[in-house]
């Protein structure tokens, strides 16, 4: 096998602020611990935690990597001496406690899948932050059921085109509200039922209407949605919170919480144990990953830029114009 390098290309922050703090720069290799695997970077997806980041809203837990970045597709270039699975010259995706916006990135064995079958390595970086966060919260942490109705706001994002398919898959009923046309367009094309532009439409009068409202809400917005949120939601429904992209903090009246008797929980996920991450892993493995193959899932991928440009796919992901996942290549 190739030596491996001693120093890496990565991006680095420049303090904290808009995506000109982003800037090129360079590191040591990472020495993976007993437990970890070093990935040779092929692709890294660039998701909304990676923005907050940059803003100084989310700072990495102790121990993690200060580099953005939270999810990779390459190949093992080394193991720790507790890895069994994996060896050098595997493929693999893996979800990152930080770190992908470089060359090569150390990740906990547990938190690597292998790619799914018939799909780009490109493809395979947009998977692992998405389908872990939705597989954890809409289904382990929800328990959404078939039959049920999902409500995802922001269905063409990144989280939404991904709880749009597994909803879909799953045997629920799907609602996504976004804006404008060609982002609806995709979630109808990824399996929603009925889209709603939030521009000019009222999800909760919709939803009551023709659904009776909403089992499961998926939120990344925040702001008035709260209130409107409760109200959409019917008896034991589940409102799962991910983002406050409208703002978090809210006047609200918690009667329909009583009275409905709903539950209203959020998540990070970074913060996790890697216990959990590597249990989420492993149903995702088993129960999720075999749908690509089947044709019942696919990647949903906006745009791909250099590495060099992560300011301007950080500008292009703020801007909200793109549909899907938006890649990085070193």
């Amino acid at each position: 096998m190739t030596a491996l390098p001693a120093r890496m290309r990565v991006i680095e922050m420049d303090g904290t602020g808009g995506p000109e703090v982003l800037r090129p720069g360079e590191r040591p290799l990472p020495q993976p611990r007993d437990d970890e695997v070093l990935i040779r970077v092929a692709c890294a997806g660039v998701n909304g935690p990676d923005l907050m980041q940059r803003r100084g809203l989310y700072p990495p837990p102790p121990g993690a990597s200060d580099l953005l970045g939270l999810e990779v597709a390459g190949e093992v270039v080394s193991c720790g001496a507790a890895v069994r699975r994996w060896t050098p010259g595997d493929s693999v995706c893996a979800l990152t406690n930080g770190g992908g916006y470089a060359e090569y990135v150390a990740v906990h064995a547990g938190h690597c899948l292998a790619p799914p079958p018939g799909l780009g390595v490109d493809e395979s970086a947009s998977l692992p932050e998405a389908f872990f966060t939705v597989w954890s919260n809409i289904f382990m942490g929800a328990g959404l059921r078939a039959g049920e109705t999902l409500l995802i706001h922001g269905g063409a994002g990144g989280l939404g085109t991904a709880a749009i398919q597994l909803g879909r898959a799953f045997g629920a009923r799907i609602a996504a509200t976004d804006t404008p046309a060609a982002r609806l367009e995709l979630c109808r094309q990824l399996g929603a039922e009925r889209t709603i532009d939030y521009a000019c439409e009222d999800f909760v009068e919709i939803l009551r209407s023709e659904f009776g409202g909403a089992d499961v809400v998926l939120d990344i917005v925040g702001g008035t949605n709260v209130q409107r949120n409760l109200k959409v939601a019917r008896h034991d429904g589940r409102i799962v919170q991910l983002a406050f992209g409208r703002g978090s903090k809210v006047e609200v009246d918690l009667m329909p919480v009583m009275l409905k008797r709903l539950h209203y929980m959020g998540s990070t996920l970074r913060s996790r144990s890697d216990e959990f991450k590597t249990q989420v892993a492993r149903e995702l493995e088993a129960r999720v990953w075999p749908l690509f193959a089947q044709r019942q899932l696919r990647a949903t991928i906006s745009d791909r830029l250099a590495l060099a440009d992560a300011g301007d796919a950080h500008r292009l992901m703020e801007r909200g114009g793109h549909a899907g996942k938006i890649v990085l290549t070193p």
